[in-house]
């Protein structure tokens, strides 16, 4: 698949799942954005970008920290729902921007934190993203990455990508824990601090923020259930009755960017 397939694909997702993406309550979890703010240590001068920063959720939680905070995205719906979210919440501190984050449209050394969550499983080359987010974050500055990750096991991680790819078709690979905190190093960073979390939920609210096509839903269903028996996926599922739980586990890597 091209770069530009790829850009339409996560744009046409991302379009449908705005609002459904946006108010879910596994993303908009007070907790899980405390703990990206934490991690990135931010001081009142500092300048924070959030790389394919989707509702704006994050940036958001960081504007009360920081001197300025700035959202980059692809998907103009996306950017649509983090104006109205900046000004719900009173917000004058914030600046969105459409944009490719293969090549950040920002000078060398521009922020002073750098984050981006739930996105790298998207990127067709994820090292190519971190290395931009590097280059324009000052000397010091810090980095942050938070994202879902795969199991050590191939064939689970294979079962598990196989199963998001039916979920969301922009999805295009979720890496494993040591693959993750690999890209550090190959972007030139240092080993990264590592704290972890859960995404929880049951299936039916994940289908309904996601648009598979048509019959897909009912395979997702039944990949589900079969690993709440079999531990297929390589995560935590079971069933209460009807309904399927799930817990991905989720990896918050921050690092410092050498000076």
């Amino acid at each position: 698949m091209t770069d530009t397939n790829h850009r339409e694909l996560i744009v046409d997702q991302f379009t449908r799942q705005a609002t459904v993406f946006s108010t879910a309550p596994a993303i908009t979890d007070e907790d899980a954005l405390r703990m990206i703010v934490e991690a990135a240590r931010p001081a009142s001068l500092d300048r924070l970008l959030d790389v394919a920063s989707g509702p704006g959720l994050v940036v958001c939680a960081f504007a009360p920290h920081v001197q300025e905070a700035t959202g980059i995205d692809v998907t103009p719906a996306m950017l649509e729902r983090a104006r109205k979210l900046a000004a719900d919440k009173g917000l004058a501190n914030v600046a969105w921007q459409q944009g490719d984050v293969y090549a950040l449209p920002y000078q060398d050394a521009s922020f002073t934190i750098v984050t981006t969550r739930f996105s790298f499983h998207h990127f067709l080359d994820p090292v190519a993203v971190l290395r931009e987010m590097v280059r324009v974050c000052a000397p010091g500055g810090r980095i942050v990455v938070v994202d879902d990750y795969a199991s050590e096991d191939p064939a689970k991680a294979a079962a598990f990508n196989r199963l998001e790819k039916l979920r969301d078709p922009s999805h295009s690979r979720c890496l494993t824990l040591p693959e993750l905190k690999g890209l550090f190093g190959a972007a030139g960073l240092g080993e990264p601090d590592s704290t972890f979390y859960e995404l929880r939920g049951d299936v039916q609210g994940l289908l309904g923020r996601s648009f598979p096509k048509p019959g897909d839903d009912l395979k997702i269903i039944e990949i589900f259930k079969a690993s709440a028996a079999d531990e297929r996926l390589g995560v935590p599922v079971r069933l209460e009755g009807s309904t399927i739980y799930y817990a991905y586990p989720v990896v918050v890597l921050a690092a410092t960017r050498p000076a």
